[in-house]
């Protein structure tokens, strides 16, 4: 009996990394953080000072939400600030918390047919891009981008639902999909800067208008409440959250590069 249980106590300790190793999260994202890479180069320095294994769903932000509403995750990150508040406000999330930001640019074909190239007034390029019947794609699906996107079309008064299916092309897909559809249709295309600077098929197309306060695009991040979902993980969640508003989490976003440029800037503030 001494032998088995030695050997047992000698399996298990044995196996206690590996036991560890399999704990995990899931994460509800954005199309944005795992399109850019940032994802992909911060996960691994959480996973490797906790033993947490980060399992990532990456789609647009109003789909994320929803997803996290049925219980299928345990933290979200995500940016569209009102809906996130929204999701707390009706018990679904425990608290949000500021993460990091970045910005919205315009993108479109260098021959700029509405003639918005080096503009920083966002409104005053989608209002001349409607007046120029211009090609304009739109991601249409919700998500943070989609709903920023829809926000400013609203200060123009130009009625985009109207116009859907003539100059302005509703894709239903993610960013990089829309930036695919937005080059082969010569089109205007708002995005966020990191999905663009890690794009690779830019093709003609470039920024052309950026720098509007109104382009401004803030991400937080929430545990999912276990109180509506009990099978959520909140110890492991919360840890996550607090190791990405923490010093390494907001140290290794600021690190983090595309092409040598910071594509998001941490803006968590002191716990």
């Amino acid at each position: 009996m001494r032998m088995i249980f030695l050997f047992l106590a000698g399996w298990l300790a044995a196996m206690a990394p590996a036991l560890a190793g399999e704990r995990h999260i899931l994460l509800q994202s954005t199309t944005s953080t795992q399109n850019s890479g940032l994802l992909d180069a911060i996960l691994p320095a959480f996973e490797a000072a906790t033993g947490i294994e980060v399992r990532v769903v990456a789609v647009g932000t109003g789909q994320a939400i929803r997803n996290a509403e049925r219980g299928d995750g345990d933290v979200l990150l995500v940016h569209a600030r009102a809906a996130e508040e929204a999701f707390v406000a009706a018990g679904w999330g425990v608290a949000r918390h500021d993460v990091m930001f970045n910005d919205f640019v315009l993108v479109g074909p260098q021959d700029d047919p509405a003639g918005i190239a080096g503009g920083a007034d966002a409104v005053a390029a989608l209002a001349a891009i409607a007046a120029a019947d211009a090609p304009f794609a739109s991601r249409g699906d919700r998500s943070g981008t989609h709903l920023a996107e829809l926000a400013l079309w609203a200060d123009t008064g130009v009625d985009v639902a109207a116009a859907s299916g003539g100059w302005y092309r509703e894709t239903g897909s993610g960013m990089g999909a829309t930036l695919n559809t937005g080059v082969g249709l010569d089109a205007y295309v708002l995005t966020d800067r990191a999905t663009w600077a890690a794009f690779g098929n830019k093709g003609g197309h470039t920024i052309l208008v950026e720098g509007d306060p109104r382009l401004h695009n803030p991400y937080g991040v929430i545990l999912v409440n276990p109180a509506r979902h009990p099978h959520v993980d909140a110890e492991a969640g919360q840890a996550f959250i607090d190791w990405l508003t923490g010093p390494e989490g907001q140290a290794a976003i600021a690190d983090f590069r595309v092409d040598g440029a910071q594509v998001f800037f941490p803006s968590a503030g002191p716990s």
